[in-house]
């Protein structure tokens, strides 16, 4: 391991970036555009070799049409919610503030760079189909420093104490910040698998990387169309291993997915995420994915399941679509976490009925017609979870090995909790 930390450099915010993207099937990437700063708006500019290609899609529609010419974001957006979705989140932007100035501490919080700058200077293989670079010629990936498990987490520990990292420790935990996301994370490979790895933050006052892993089981055997998980240690630490669903293996390569988060979907900038919507989500669903009847349903277990769970940071980036140039198909559920929780009532980060986020199975039942369900047919999802997760409950608990206060700060306050089932009757 090199001990000499990572050496910060002077920062010149750029003012352009190249897009480049995997085509459906495909496992090299071609130019699809530049980005340009004219103001404080980004703008976005097809190439006309891209365009001039049989199997080009849109990078996203209605926003990026395939078209000659600027294409401006539509306001009150700066950038276009497609673009944006492949820059990494407060957790990336920790570490990207960390390699290039190494400050410490309260200095490295009052940091903040300008977008492009996170784009370009984040991983290469960050979610979805897009990658950013300074050349529209040449493709030259970011990619990871080899390291371990151990390591990495070492690294986010380091991350996290506003500590500058060593240069191997840098280029390491470098490799994941684009992955989207507030807590500590990494990606590694296992074979023909990728993972998002998840660790322990230092302000955790309960195990919360395995009640996510609980919360991501329980959906699975509810019947919810979830990432796989995989729990295990490193450097006495628990870690949660996601399987990437934007990934797959194709001989010597890997093809990645084009996804959109719902925040594009909704046309809404980072800060009006919390008017975002479950009912706007279920009409779009109506509108423009595939297989809309069983999405809804998906759409509504999943709602049902965030409530009986305690998962109440369901917000817009965290439900997402695969894009194939033409239409949607709603990805597998991810980030499934119980939310520390210190009241009695709680609320959902989006809406679910009008303008009802509370966090109650009732609010969910006013939803369902918005899902194309009857409510005989709600309560039946509604009733089959609550079963599931009371029977299965101990028993996913012991695969995680989860304390005993663990179990009870949980049970009853994040799952299951009384305000979550008040007014609900089976």
């Amino acid at each position: 391991m090199i001990s000499k930390p990572a050496r910060a450099e002077k920062h010149e915010p750029p003012r352009e970036a190249y897009v480049w993207i995997w085509l459906p099937g495909e496992v090299k990437p071609v130019v699809a555009g530049r980005i340009e700063l004219e103001g404080k708006r980004y703008l976005f500019n097809y190439g006309r070799s891209y365009l001039e290609r049989g199997n080009a899609i849109p990078i996203y529609l209605p926003e990026l049409p395939l078209k000659a010419g600027v294409i401006a974001p539509e306001p009150p957006l700066t950038m276009a919610g497609c673009l944006r979705d492949g820059s990494p989140d407060a957790w990336g932007q920790r570490v990207i503030i960390n390699r290039l100035t190494g400050m410490k501490g309260e200095d490295a919080r009052q940091i903040e760079f300008d977008d492009l700058t996170y784009l370009l200077q984040s991983g290469s293989d960050r979610a979805g189909a897009l990658d950013f670079q300074v050349s529209g010629t040449k493709y030259a990936a970011r990619e990871q420093e080899n390291a371990s498990l151990a390591e990495l987490v070492e690294a986010a520990e380091l991350v996290e104490r506003g500590v500058p990292l060593t240069e191997a420790l840098s280029k390491a935990l470098y490799h994941g910040s684009s992955i989207g996301g507030a807590r500590p994370k990494a990606l590694i490979q296992d074979g023909d698998v990728k993972y998002i790895a998840k660790f322990s933050a230092a302000n955790d006052t309960y195990a919360v990387v395995k009640a996510e892993f609980i919360a991501m089981r329980l959906a699975a055997a509810v019947g919810l169309h979830v990432a796989p998980v995989r729990l295990t240690r490193a450097n006495n630490k628990d870690v949660l291993l996601v399987q990437r669903f934007d990934r797959v293996r194709r001989g010597n390569g890997w093809e990645r997915k084009a996804m959109v988060s719902a925040l594009t979907m909704f046309g809404l900038h980072e800060l009006q995420g919390h008017y975002g919507s479950y009912s706007v989500l279920a009409d779009i669903i109506r509108a423009r994915f595939t297989d809309p009847d069983p999405t809804l349903r998906e759409l509504f277990g999943r709602l049902v399941f965030n409530v009986l769970c305690g998962n109440t940071d369901d917000h817009a980036r965290n439900h997402a679509g695969f894009w194939d140039g033409a239409i949607l198909t709603l990805t597998p559920a991810y980030d499934i976490c119980p939310q520390a929780r210190g009241a009695h009532e709680a609320n959902q980060s989006l809406f679910i009925a009008g303008n009802d986020r509370t966090s109650r199975l009732v609010t969910c039942l006013a939803a369902a017609p918005k899902f194309l369900m009857s409510e005989q047919e709600a309560r039946a999802v509604i009733d089959h979870q609550m079963a599931t997760i009371t029977e299965l409950w101990a028993a996913v608990c012991d695969e995680a090995e989860l304390s005993q206060a663990d179990r009870n700060l949980l049970w009853g306050r994040q799952f299951l909790s009384p305000y979550a089932q008040e007014g609900y009757a089976s």
